[in-house]
């Protein structure tokens, strides 16, 4: 009997966007997404409220704000009593959903989420934007990399975490009908919208969004594209990712987990988060107890972020399609039992660039800053200003 031949490229089912690596996809930022799911699932139920920290038009919850004024709390700098809040309106019958960026909640409120909301299964809904480090030039205060780990130990909580904001819409929904505290994380910059109304979504479960044989790269948050481009990149080698969208951390989809090791035998994990704790720790603790198998893990290396560009950012921590290919051919040398650099290859990579970039700023500084203060302008270029009587 002749063997079936395995698929490979992406997979028409997930019902992707036409064109999907054309550079004029649409971007649109994943918080979007959390604004429009916001007013619909407001219009489907009236007991749906909103609360928010100071951050409305940022969060997008200004525009449940506009549907719905009398459905809107404005509890300005103060995450920590908008969780307790939250928490009462809940037990009255209610269905809150608090909006901060995700470095304030579940950052800041991280204690009164516990008690207040997880500890009692309250049915408050945490939505975490400006979640990574392409928030960009606001720097390591507001790039919240460890919301996923911290919020994933939490008992009763789901973390859900969208690739684009039409998945983020939908998500923003889904969470509304769960019984339950759930967060939404999702970010400012602008991403692809490389799926579609048509394209499956069910909280708890991974979606194909790929298909291969050689490994499978499990992915979160809009780096799902990132995945999808590094898995083209490979496929010019003849090399075959499957790419799954890995949008509902906890509860994990164990099962499409085990399968896909089962069957590509390599796996990489990515996410714009930190590497330890968040979906790679997640995928390491299922493998270790039920699937043994080569991972690579790409997220934040073990530091904070800094200030730049986004794009620049995402590269100089290696978290773009190169460094993700680079992780899978480290993982493939690996499932052959083929020796590896003990230094990873996309974290030497990403190191560069970060170098590099880091350099370039400087001496852009530099060239704008008089010899005194070590710059090459002349020092003529400083005018003292009189001060006034």
């Amino acid at each position: 009997m002749a063997r079936t031949k395995p698929q490979k490229g992406l997979n028409r089912d997930a019902y992707l966007v036409r064109g999907i690596f054309h550079a004029n996809v649409e971007q649109l930022p994943t918080r979007d997404g959390y604004g429009r799911g916001l007013v619909e699932a407001g219009k489907n139920d009236p007991n749906i409220v909103v609360l928010c920290a100071d951050l409305s038009e940022s969060t997008r919850s200004l525009w449940f704000k506009q549907a719905f004024p009398d459905r809107f709390v404005q509890l300005g700098v103060s995450e920590q009593s908008m969780a307790s809040i939250a928490a009462g309106m809940a037990l009255a019958g209610k269905v809150p959903f608090i909006s901060s960026y995700a470095g304030f909640s579940p950052g800041r409120n991280w204690e009164q989420i516990r008690t207040a909301v997880a500890l009692n299964n309250t049915n408050v809904k945490i939505a975490g934007a400006h979640a990574g480090v392409s928030v960009g030039p606001d720097g390591a205060t507001h790039q919240m990399m460890e919301d996923i780990a911290i919020m994933r130990v939490m008992p009763n909580m789901r973390v859900i975490v969208p690739c684009d904001s039409i998945e983020t819409r939908k998500a923003t929904i889904a969470a509304a009908q769960l019984n339950g505290p759930a967060y939404l994380r999702f970010t400012r910059e602008k991403s692809p919208v490389f799926t579609t109304e048509k394209t499956p979504f069910k909280l708890g479960r991974a979606e194909t969004f790929r298909f291969g044989s050689d490994l499978t790269i499990l992915a979160c948050g809009p780096l799902v594209y990132e995945a999808l481009k590094a898995a083209e990149q490979l496929s010019k080698q003849g090399i075959e990712a499957r790419v799954l969208n890995i949008h509902t951390i906890k509860p994990l989809d164990e099962k499409a987990i085990v399968r896909a090791v089962k069957e590509t035998g390599a796996i990489v994990t990515v996410e714009e988060a930190q590497g330890a704790g968040g979906l790679g720790g997640a995928v390491a603790e299922v493998l270790g107890l039920t699937a043994p198998t080569p991972l690579e893990i790409i997220g934040m290396p073990d530091r904070f972020g800094e200030s730049g560009e986004p794009l620049e950012l995402l590269e100089a921590f290696g978290l773009t399609a190169p460094s993700i290919t680079l992780a899978a051919l480290r993982v493939l040398k690996r499932k052959q039992e083929k020796s590896v650099p003990e230094q990873k290859e996309s974290v030497v990579a990403a190191q560069k660039r970060l170098m590099q970039l880091q350099k370039e700023i400087m001496e852009e500084a530099l060239a704008r800053a008089p010899r005194k203060w070590g710059g090459s302008k002349p020092d003529t270029s400083l005018k003292s200003r009189k001060r006034s009587p």
